[in-house]
């Protein structure tokens, strides 16, 4: 069967071959992930004959509800990686401080950051699911990991990708050379190369956002998603689908796949916080995988990945996809985000008008 198949193991050692120099920690910590990966795989399969359905009664750092799956994916996370001398912290949406590593294990010189269950809420209705992780250089290998070392920006990853619990589990990642696709082979319990180079669509006829937030929206945001909405006899002059799974993995996903764009704003629905997603543990990882793979990821007002991070959680506006739509967004962001609407998708006859 592998006899024309790469797995994940011998991809990463020919990446390795390029660079004679490299000591093969990076690819030990890779493989580590994916070991998780395959863990937290077989909990979501088993659902509800599992017993780690429902809500754990207990909330995180950002004071959201944790589900059950949440803390196991976390503590699996944990537990595959800590061990094997690659890394010497771990940050993660469900832990308020990094995580020390044990005493008894070496310290390495990567740091890692991850969001063990992307999407959980969808667990208890048997949607698609996901991990995200992204890895780090520390400034002090050997040393314990402080928050401030976690605090760069995401041009500084070496490596970031996904895992997506589905119909089958995948993981997606890239180590700066493009984007690849493994899918888990279950008998093997081998991660095998099915989506080499994945290249996002440059033409994108689809669009995600959570439409209920539409009066928090800023005018920006309200022009682009009106454009998209008015079709063949608007100002884009084609028909747009609008998609939205509340799974960031699978969103970005689709998006890989079928092109498109995704966005979750900054609004005014909560003044205090810039936007929704995180952007060490979600917002950096996905906008490098999106990045090697052609498309582009904006706040609306900038590009992502040149954003320097001031706290292990802070939130940002999130905007990624097809080159094209991103920048269009971001022009409407600077030319078109007056609280006056100027535009006639603004006025009374907007298709998201509001009242007063």
């Amino acid at each position: 069967m592998l006899t024309d198949r790469t797995t994940l193991t011998q991809f990463l050692i020919e990446e390795r071959r390029r660079y004679p120099g490299a000591s093969g920690e990076l690819n030990s910590l890779i493989l580590d992930v994916a070991l998780a990966c395959k863990a937290i795989a077989k909990r979501v399969a088993y659902g509800a004959l599992g017993g780690v359905l429902g809500a754990e009664g207990t909330t995180n750092v950002q004071g959201e509800t944790q589900q059950k799956l949440d803390l196991v994916a976390n503590d699996l996370f944990l537990r595959a990686n800590e061990w094997g001398g690659q890394v010497c912290g771990m940050v993660s949406e469900e832990l308020e401080a990094p995580h020390p590593i044990p005493e008894n294990y070496p310290r390495g010189k990567y740091l890692l950051v991850f969001d063990p269950l992307d999407g959980s809420s969808n667990i208890d209705v048997n949607l698609s699911v996901g991990s995200i992780f992204s890895i780090l250089r520390t400034t002090n290998p050997g040393a314990d990991a402080a928050a401030a070392d976690f605090l760069q920006p995401g041009t500084e990853q070496v490596c970031a990708g996904y895992a997506i619990y589905g119909p089958s589990t995948m993981i997606v990642l890239t180590v700066g050379t493009g984007v690849h696709g493994f899918t888990l082979e279950p008998q093997l319990g081998e991660f095998i190369l099915t989506h080499p180079s994945i290249q996002l669509p440059a033409a994108a006829n689809e669009f995600a956002i959570n439409a209920s937030n539409s009066r928090f929206w800023e005018p920006a945001v309200t022009r682009y998603v009106d454009e998209c909405l008015a079709g063949s006899t608007g100002p884009r002059g084609k028909d747009f689908n609008m998609r939205w799974v509340a799974s960031l993995v699978a969103e970005t996903h689709r998006i890989l796949t079928r092109g498109g764009v995704f966005l979750y704003p900054r609004d005014t629905k909560d003044p205090t916080k810039p936007g929704r997603l995180r952007l060490l543990y979600e917002a950096n990882p996905v906008s490098f995988i999106i990045e090697q793979a052609g498309g582009y990821a904006s706040t609306g007002r900038g590009r992502i990945l040149d954003v320097a991070p001031e706290d292990l959680h802070q939130r940002i506006a999130f905007i990624f996809g097809a080159r094209e739509e991103v920048e269009l967004i971001e022009q409407y962001h600077r030319d078109h985000n007056v609280v006056e609407r100027d535009a006639p998708l603004y006025s009374t006859r907007g298709l998201f008008r509001t009242n007063g």
